[in-house]
């Protein structure tokens, strides 16, 4: 029988956080150091990773910063070398960068005929091309990339463990926001294909799906400068049961189960919905 405190201790996981300066993956990077894994806290900005690392050390926690871009295979190897010389093969990956895009957005929820006679803009029609473009690879080729370079050296040794992170845009779109509900999507699906790929591996393979949490990305959509919340934010909270919005400490005992081997080594393959209630009401 497995003692309570093996089952949730990560001593001797090395992790790789990619998005690991922002306000969800830092708090992902912080608790998985506490657990006992050595934390690879991964950022397009240097400077944002480092601070997160600094904290972790001066908690007694063992971390380093590293510069990436999970967009660029090169720079992905690059990092990966970094870690592998100060910690030694990544075994744990967690697949946090990810965000939207201006240009990726409509204005419009929908559409009428009307307003399209009047050229009202903000519609489907005006998306650009671009901005779709780029959130899209940012969500979907961001995780799949890092997953190339790092579940490379897993299987080569025997097992590893990735963690992806979905939305609950994946279950059923959101308006305005078509190619990031798209990309999600694709990395809820690319979870599963993935974990059937790499089961003979001994690679597991999951993905957690959150609510909705204020981030720096939506926190201006989703709130006023006073604090209250705007229609969209209103809409959200509404058709949440559980009445609030998610706090980024609600991701991690789901993130800390998965992370185990020892407590979720049967588990791949899965996306785990963490809403709060959202994706269970049906609005009646």
């Amino acid at each position: 029988m497995i003692a309570m405190d093996s089952l949730f201790n990560l001593t001797g996981k090395i992790a790789f956080v990619t998005g690991g300066g922002g306000i969800l993956c830092s708090e992902m990077a912080r608790a998985l150091a506490e657990r006992g894994a050595k934390v690879a806290v991964a950022d397009l900005k240097l400077e944002a990773a480092e601070a997160v690392a600094k904290e972790i050390r001066a908690a007694g926690g063992e971390a380093i910063g590293v510069q990436c871009n999970v967009l660029d295979k090169a720079s992905l190897e690059a990092a990966r070398d970094v870690v592998e010389s100060e910690f030694g093969s990544v075994n744990l990956l967690i697949n946090g960068a990810g965000g939207n895009h201006p240009k990726g957005t409509t204005q419009l929820e929908t559409v009428s005929k009307e307003q399209l006679e009047a050229n009202v803009e903000g519609s489907f029609f005006d998306l650009d091309p671009e901005g779709v473009g780029f959130t899209f690879n940012l969500n979907f080729l961001g995780t799949l990339l890092p997953c190339q370079v790092f579940c490379d050296s897993m299987a080569r040794s025997g097992g590893g463990n990735v963690i992806n992170v979905s939305s609950m845009s994946a279950y059923a779109p959101m308006t305005k926001v078509p190619a990031y509900s798209a990309a999600k999507a694709a990395v809820s699906n690319f979870t599963m294909w993935l974990a059937v790929h790499m089961a003979k591996t001994g690679i597991r393979v999951n993905a957690l799906a959150p609510g909705f949490f204020l981030t720096d990305q939506n926190r201006a959509l989703l709130t006023n400068p006073d604090g209250s919340r705007t229609e969209r934010g209103g809409k959200i909270i509404s058709q949440t049961p559980m009445e609030r919005y998610g706090e980024p400490s609600d991701l991690l005992g789901t993130l800390i189960w998965l992370a185990s081997d020892n407590a979720a080594g049967f588990v791949t393959g899965t996306v785990i919905p963490i809403d709060g209630g959202f994706l269970a009401y049906s609005g009646v």
